[in-house]
């Protein structure tokens, strides 16, 4: 599997074997590759203001957790699994339920995709788009909510939400459908963004 870290494209089974034949260092081209993506991804599932923390932990765990990664996987829906993993405890443990204005707020700061150079008309509609978008999920299930978030929001394809989420590919199918559903339902002006899905 490959991935692009800046405008470099990183080889993660060069890298994990390299990890594992002794070469610790190496591991920091996964952390820079995929910060961004589990940073979007601790914030989305509810941290908060410990979504670094969480992300931190999380590459921690996967680190020591090399050893039992399947050769050939792709690295990312496996982390993601283990950023839910410890964003769920993060969030039990702190015991406190997190306000959805600070979700929105984290979600908003963690996804730098709104360029500065955008029109703050356009720029404005499509925070408060986001936001609406935020509040609808937090009416889901959380399963529903987990697979609309990994397919949507962290644009996985279906194999990687699958995979990340420990699913069978037909459920990922069925609860879309229906979180589809009722997000269309709580917005009626929600069009998912439909890319090229499948590139296995």
């Amino acid at each position: 599997m490959r991935t692009r870290e800046g405008g470099r494209i990183v080889d993660e089974a060069a890298v994990i074997a390299r990890v594992r034949a002794g070469e610790p260092e190496a591991y920091a081209q996964l952390v820079r590759a995929h910060t961004g993506i589990a940073l979007r991804a601790a914030a989305a599932l509810g941290a908060g203001a410990d979504a670094e923390d969480v992300v931190q932990q999380a590459f921690v765990k996967a680190y020591c957790s090399l050893g039992r990664f399947k050769d050939g996987a792709a690295f990312k829906p496996w982390l993601l699994a283990i950023v839910a993993n410890e964003t769920r405890n993060t969030v039990r443990t702190a015991a406190r339920q997190r306000t959805l204005a600070g979700r929105e707020a984290a979600f908003v700061e963690a996804e730098p995709l709104i360029p500065e150079s955008a029109d703050p008309a356009v720029a404005a509609l499509e925070i408060e788009r986001r936001a609406a978008l935020q509040a609808a999920l937090e009416k889901l299930s959380e399963e529903h909510r987990l697979v609309v978030t990994y397919r949507y929001l962290l644009e996985m394809d279906e194999s990687e939400t699958a995979q990340a989420l420990g699913w069978p590919r037909g459920t990922v199918k069925s609860r879309l459908n229906r979180a589809l559903r009722k997000l269309g339902r709580l917005l009626p002006d929600f069009q998912p963004r439909e890319g090229g899905d499948e590139h296995e």
